[in-house]
């Protein structure tokens, strides 16, 4: 299974790309994960908040693959513990996804298109985060999720 982790937006901001590129050098020993930012339209500066979300829900599902199994990172979604994360995880492996993708939206959300293709809608927290550390925060709980579901050290039960 490939972890593909898409956000939208601009490049990661120096005081959480170190983290980022750390957690997702470590969730890459597990399965084999990659950064993908979806750059917001040009002319998003002009747009209204729903053309904006169209506009960026249309560059998304262009990129879906029809199997990919889609998890949008969504306030208003299921919370997991840790191990619940790993448990979902390893389900996905069990069911033999080929590629599973976790979207981080826009600054506005995505639009209803996009949430509707969502397989999972996840919630990292009731609070709201900057992208910048939703980002870090994702790449760390996938490393955690697979630490334990090998049973490796790094979570403390």
């Amino acid at each position: 299974m490939k972890i593909q982790l898409w956000s939208v937006g601009k490049a990661d901001e120096p005081y959480a790309a170190a983290g980022i590129e750390a957690f997702t050098k470590r969730l890459g020993k597990y399965f084999p994960a990659q950064w993908h930012l979806i750059a917001p339209p040009k002319n998003a500066a002009s747009l209204g908040t729903n053309e904006l979300k169209k506009a960026e829900g249309m560059l998304i599902l262009q990129q879906l693959q029809k199997d990919d199994y889609l998890v949008l990172l969504d306030e208003r979604g299921k919370q997991f513990s840790s191990p619940e994360l790993a448990e979902f995880i390893q389900q996905r492996a069990n069911e033999s996804t080929r590629r599973i993708v976790f979207l981080i939206g826009g600054a506005f959300g995505v639009d209803d298109a996009v949430a509707a293709r969502a397989d999972t809608k996840w919630s990292l927290s009731k609070l709201v985060f900057p992208h910048m550390l939703v980002r870090l925060i994702l790449a760390e709980q996938l490393y955690r999720a697979c630490t334990i579901l090998k049973n490796e050290k790094y979570h403390h039960m």
